[in-house]
């Protein structure tokens, strides 16, 4: 019989392995039919005659391209896309051969944006892009694959704006405090080729995007800056957004030549009937094949939401009341003054963390019809956010286990009565792209247990975190136990959490 820990590791490479390039790609797009054949995406047919044209960027790009250029054989004329810098080599030495093209490829691969910010090799690829978009006519079909980390390989300022210029707007935005959604609609009002500018460029050939998200929600226009979407904001809102940071009158003169001119009114919806935008990868389907495997070992499973964010410490305590909720649940407390007085504490957490969809009082509904000794899973997705107070070496995801532990241990010492009936619980934190920050893990799993071992062991668990070093404090265990470490996986959708509870 799987320990936990397997049972909780098998989740989280089910969910993962969904969201790979290859078998993503293969389940949402066929080839069919000899005489007259077509590419069907996701049930949608484009008719094709060695008429496809591909172009691409993004961190989990190449993989999605060599199974692209799998799937369309000699119906591929020729195609470039823009990776970042460093990952064919990485993924051959990580023996992934499948995510890499072969050696008679049509597809060019440029690679740039170094620390995922744009820079000249970025823009060279961008500017070929550019120009393979513009020579297509109405009876070629342009496939586009755009992944996280996009936006940072598409950069192309509109001229006479220059990439330093548009550089150094955005850093002044940022040190003002602007919000990442404000950034990028002032990064889209100067581009060529974001919110919608690719699209524009390469009509009246049919564009096909195949997204695989890393945003919140999925939406297209803010996954990579949107090149294939139609824009929700105008210059309008950009023109707001520099007042707002009081950045108006300190405009390069290249930008304020190109709002001048630009039109007030964003681009109307039907300029964009060539299109086609299709998200084929997304936390939530990650989730759904998760929780499709939980329930084939055996657990009762739910999903909280793919849209968990906020603050690290935040949601460690939305986690630790809900794993003590299940607890109580789980012992035949499910009802009475204790577990009241949890739920009241989730129902505020989840209203001060806004996470978008979220039903909360539902989600407890569904909890409490669960009867006691029944193995539970629960499973989350999003992305948290850390503040950096130290000097240590850690990530997000194992940030989150460490502080749920914490959490846990001194919701244990609180506790006078401790329910009765043994079971164990474990919790499990990771980054669907294999890296959680500058680490070899992709996260981690902890136990209620987890503190009394490592106070056992001399460790200082607040010490750790206050000082962001997670990774340094889960080294500390010997066999690794509590990393969880992956390698790189070529996807990324994102973060994925569980808890899982059953009998001892």
């Amino acid at each position: 019989s799987m320990s936990l820990r397997e049972h909780a590791l098998a989740l989280f490479r089910c969910a993962v392995g969904t969201v790979r390039p290859a078998p993503m790609l293969k389940r949402a797009v066929k080839l069919q039919g000899d005489g007259e054949p077509q590419l069907l995406v996701k049930g949608q047919a484009f008719p094709v005659k060695r008429n496809v044209y591909l172009v691409g960027f993004g961190k989990a790009v190449l993989g999605m391209a060599a199974a692209a250029e799998e799937i369309l054989g000699d119906h591929l004329i020729r195609g470039i896309i823009n990776v970042p810098i460093g990952i064919q080599e990485s993924l051959q030495q990580a023996g992934m051969q499948e995510m890499l093209l072969k050696p008679h490829s049509k597809i060019q691969v440029i690679e740039g944006a170094k620390n995922n910010l744009p820079d000249p090799e970025a823009l060279k690829g961008a500017a070929a892009i550019q120009q393979l978009a513009e020579g297509l006519t109405a009876d070629d079909l342009l496939l586009v694959l755009i992944s996280g980390g996009g936006s940072a390989l598409l950069p192309a300022p509109i001229p006479p704006i220059v990439l330093e210029e548009k550089e150094k707007l955005t850093k002044m935005l940022a040190s003002q405090g602007a919000a990442i959604q404000e950034l990028n609609t002032v990064r889209k009002a100067l581009s060529v080729l974001k919110g919608g500018g690719l699209a524009r460029i390469a009509y009246p050939a049919q564009v096909v995007s195949l997204i695989l998200s890393d945003v919140i929600g999925d939406p297209l226009d803010i996954i990579a800056s949107g090149p294939t979407a139609a824009s929700s904001h105008s210059i309008q809102d950009c023109l707001q957004i520099l007042t707002k940071y009081k950045l108006l009158h300190s405009l390069p003169k290249s930008v304020e030549t190109v709002l001048s001119r630009s039109p007030t009114k964003a681009t109307a919806p039907e300029d964009y009937s060539h299109v086609c935008n299709i998200i084929i990868g997304s936390n939530t389907l990650a989730l759904d094949e998760a929780k499709c495997q939980a329930e084939g070992l055996g657990y009762t499973t739910l999903i909280l939401s793919a849209a968990v964010r906020g603050e690290v410490g935040h949601v460690a305590m939305l986690y630790c009341q809900l794993i003590q909720l299940l607890h109580l649940g789980f012992t035949g407390l499910g009802e009475g003054p204790l577990s009241d007085g949890v739920r009241r504490n989730l129902l505020q957490l989840a209203a001060e963390l806004e996470i978008p969809g979220l039903d909360l009082a539902e989600f407890l509904q569904v909890l409490r019809g669960l009867g006691p000794r029944r193995p539970v899973c629960i499973l989350a997705g999003g992305e948290t956010t850390v503040q950096l107070q130290g000097t240590g070496k850690g990530g997000r995801n194992q940030e989150l286990a460490l502080c749920v532990a914490l959490r846990l241990h001194r919701a244990r010492a609180m506790e006078t009565s401790s329910p009765p009936g043994r079971c164990e619980i474990i919790f499990l934190s990771g980054g669907t792209d294999g890296q959680d920050g500058p680490t070899e893990a992709a996260g981690a799993f902890c136990s209620p247990e987890l503190v009394s071992e490592a106070l056992q062991e001399g460790l200082d668990v607040e010490a750790f975190l206050s000082n962001n070093d997670s990774y340094t404090f889960f080294s500390q265990f010997q066999d690794g136990r509590h990393l969880l470490v992956t390698g790189l996986t070529g996807t990324n959708v994102m973060d994925i959490q569980a808890i899982l509870i059953r009998d001892t």
